[in-house]
């Protein structure tokens, strides 16, 4: 079993405000070229933090550079694990977006994105991780009596 990571619990929701950027903006332009390179900046932004967990993301190297030397030590950590399980669902939205326009389904490549918009304000504006949420309901779920 790996180590279980402690993180500033700050940084996943910094990282979730970069994501509500990029997002947006996809939405703003699009299901077209555009709007196809924000899905795969999506997806190249998530993909370190859903293979290692949010602390091998660019936003978290952001955030730990610029961010983080301004702000008082964390009153807490948490576990990686449940961010890292949030940032594979990012990952999953982000490819089924880009799916969605490969083929064709302009609707499939909105609604994908939507739920990345929806995810990503809830944690960056109310500091409420929707992934993370899912995977301890489902932690719990799965432990043995």
């Amino acid at each position: 079993m790996a180590k279980d990571i402690r993180i500033d619990p700050r940084g996943p929701r910094f990282g979730a405000a970069v994501t509500l950027v990029i997002a947006v903006a996809a939405l703003v332009v699009g299901a077209n070229s555009v709007g196809l390179v924000l899905a795969f900046l999506l997806a190249a932004l998530f993909m370190p933090g859903a293979i290692v967990g949010p602390q091998a993301t660019v936003q978290s190297w952001a955030f730990q550079k610029w961010v983080r030397p301004r702000l008082d030590p964390p009153t807490e950590t948490e576990s990686f694990r449940a961010p890292r399980f949030a940032q594979q669902v990012g990952l999953g939205f982000a490819v089924l977006a880009i799916a969605f326009l490969g083929f064709g389904v302009v609707l499939g490549f909105y609604i994908a994105i939507g739920f990345v918009v929806i995810a990503s304000f809830l944690n960056a504006v109310f500091d409420f991780c929707l992934g993370c949420e899912v995977y301890l309901l489902a932690t719990r779920a799965t432990r043995r009596a």
